[in-house]
């Protein structure tokens, strides 16, 4: 009796694979995420890249990479495409490194992987795209070949857009409503609108900041356990996006400020200038970066008075400094606490290191309370008469701020705080209560 014929294995693909770096292997691309290190590291080489530009993409590549290291460990890739790379290898298969990228950074990249057979890249004088990669690749191989492409799935536009404007964050800039409120005109309309005006144009103003902050962050939100994420930094958004996004926000920010008193628009100015300060400087500097933070905070109420035309009260800005010094020392207890589990010794792009835990804990404890002081020294004022019919009531507010810097501080020792407060008392049942309590002895002592 015959034996039936068994199904040969199939034949595993022999053909080389090939895979491009930008964008495929990579969500990213290695030429801008070179530029934007250029422009934090070293901003005096901008003028000379214009020129290297003049002389074709290919020589930019290589000056760029020349001039700037990228941590090619930590580049967002396609894990995905990664395990099936892997995989091919295993089976014997030749995997190569196409790519337009420049060379240095190729063999990085290849090296760091460890699958690659070849790296054909851009060489400094021509690109390795188009009609000269389809030659370099049919005289390399010789053969058919297969292209790799990418596997990740994209994620949605608009929730990765409203990501990277971080609208949660926005919450921050009610305090503009504040100088309205402590005026007791929050029921005046035409006031409301100007406040809310006032609202918009710095919380379009700060999406700009983020953004800017998120592009000269990459290397340092690449190595943090939630920043990583960031739509920049995990390639979810292109690095080219950045700036036009960042201007087109700046843009309307600035065309919504002119729509208040021109006093508005200077202080607004002035506060994109200090952020913008901050992001490529003064957050590297130890102490001087909290004290940066708790200032923008107080400018936000500022703004808030000259939106809506009322005085500015210095005892409000006075309280206002001390709890958001506190509350900005909170954020970056919360960091070196996250290094002493870590057991690492620094925040990267930050100056603190492991051992300022109790000094960074003794300083804000310090500051919450020294702001709890200026509210009762407000209300044996003179002023406080003038706005409120039973001042005596307003000293129920004493023990609530009291209870409330107290539990954030003791629940950020317990590593319970986010590392931004404010988005913390956002996600707190607690604080909502805290709120609510704050609002009726206000409204008893009226």
């Amino acid at each position: 009796m015959a034996t039936p014929a068994l199904n040969p294995p199939p034949t595993p693909d022999v053909s080389p694979l090939t895979v491009e770096l930008e964008g495929v292997l990579a969500r990213t691309n290695t030429l801008h995420e070179g530029l934007v290190r250029l422009l934090k590291r070293r901003p005096h080489l901008l003028p000379a890249a214009v020129g290297w530009s003049l002389k074709g993409p290919a020589f930019l590549r290589a000056q760029v990479a020349r001039h700037v290291d990228l941590d090619v460990a930590r580049l967002p890739y396609d894990e995905a495409l990664v395990s099936r790379l892997t995989e091919e290898k295993s089976r014997g298969r030749r995997i190569v490194l196409a790519t337009v990228a420049d060379r240095r950074v190729a063999e990085a990249v290849a090296a760091h992987l460890g699958f690659f057979d070849q790296v054909l890249a851009s060489d400094g004088e021509r690109a390795m795209t188009g009609p000269h990669r389809t030659a370099r690749l049919r005289e390399t191989l010789g053969e058919p070949h297969e292209e790799a492409r990418p596997l990740h799935a994209a994620r949605p536009l608009p929730r990765t857009l409203l990501k990277a404007l971080r609208v949660h964050q926005w919450a921050k800039n009610v305090l503009v409503f504040v100088p309205l409120m402590a005026a007791h005109k929050l029921t005046h309309v035409p006031l409301l609108i100007q406040a809310l005006l006032g609202f918009i144009a710095f919380s379009l103003c700060a999406s700009s900041v983020y953004v800017l902050n998120d592009l000269l962050d990459l290397d340092s939100d690449r190595k943090h356990p939630s920043k990583r994420r960031r739509p920049f930094a995990s390639g979810d958004l292109p690095i080219r996006a950045g700036p036009w996004l960042g201007m087109g926000l700046l843009g309307a920010g600035a065309a919504v400020a002119m729509l208040l008193p021109r006093e508005f628009l200077a202080l607004l100015a002035t506060y994109y200038t200090i952020t913008l300060a901050y992001s490529f400087y003064l957050k590297q500097v130890v102490m001087m970066d909290v004290l940066v933070l708790a200032g923008l905070y107080t400018v936000r109420i500022f703004g808030g008075a000259l939106a809506v035309g009322v005085p500015t009260s210095s005892w409000l800005l006075t309280f206002s400094m001390f709890i958001f010094l506190s509350l900005a020392l909170v954020k970056r207890l919360s960091e070196v606490r996250r290094l002493r589990l870590a057991n690492e010794s620094a925040a990267p792009g930050r100056g603190y290191v492991a051992g300022d835990y109790e000094q960074l804990s003794a300083s804000g404890v310090a500051s919450g309370y020294l702001a709890v002081l200026v509210l009762a020294l407000y209300i044996t004022s003179k002023e406080v008469t003038v706005l409120y019919s039973h001042p005596e009531r307003l000293w129920l507010l004493c023990p609530v701020m009291l209870y409330w810097v107290g539990r954030v501080w003791l629940l950020a020792h317990r590593g319970e705080v986010n590392e931004d407060p404010l988005v913390f008392a956002l996600k707190d049942k607690v604080s909502y209560a805290v709120g609510a309590i704050a609002a009726g002895i206000l409204l008893l002592a009226a």
